[in-house]
């Protein structure tokens, strides 16, 4: 019987690594996992989904753009849907995050769970484990994923500013009259 090998919430957040690297290339499996907290195995076998997904380029390392972000705007909030917690401590996401907190900054906070966060807000849990510690390690990739969470969570008028946002951070040009 073949085996069905499905996306995993961190695969995300390999692709949006690499799509924010804007250009450099990760020699290796290991470096790029050390920014994520990942390892060598786990990274390559994300590569792995991410090329059969469609959303890495086969046989490179090269990010899909355009697919990848039809399906964080699309699909993410079906794949991946959000588990929401209590009101914990922990480090802001989703319309609480760096990119749309000008826009939306009296709104319900959301974080990711961490003791040590700088925040109080409504616990979701991140796509990743160690994705608490990239305000510190990986502040672009940091803002990106609060995009994603934002389209995960948010109403409407937060999911059209995190797609616009997220055009930009990808460097794709606004795509217009796209559903929220």
């Amino acid at each position: 019987m073949v085996k069905q090998d499905t996306m995993r919430p961190l695969d995300l957040a390999v692709v949006l690594s690499l799509a924010m690297s804007r250009g450099a290339s990760w020699s290796t499996f290991s470096q790029l996992g050390a920014v994520l907290g990942l390892s060598a195995s786990t990274v390559h076998d994300s590569l792995q989904r991410l090329q059969v997904a469609g959303l890495v380029r086969d046989g490179t390392r090269e990010p899909n753009r355009r697919a990848l972000r039809d399906f964080v705007v699309h699909g993410a909030r079906h794949v991946f849907p959000p588990s929401l917690g209590r009101e914990m401590r922990g480090v802001p996401t989703a319309h609480s995050g760096p990119v749309l907190r000008k826009l939306f900054g009296d709104a319900q906070p959301f974080v990711w769970p961490d003791s040590d966060g700088p925040s109080r807000g409504t616990a979701i849990a991140p796509l990743y484990p160690n994705a608490v510690h990239l305000p510190a390690t990986d502040p672009e990739l940091y803002k990106v994923l609060t995009l994603v969470d934002a389209l995960r969570v948010g109403q409407a008028r937060e999911r059209n500013a995190a797609r616009v946002a997220l055009d930009t951070a990808l460097g794709l040009a606004p795509s217009v009259g796209d559903e929220p």
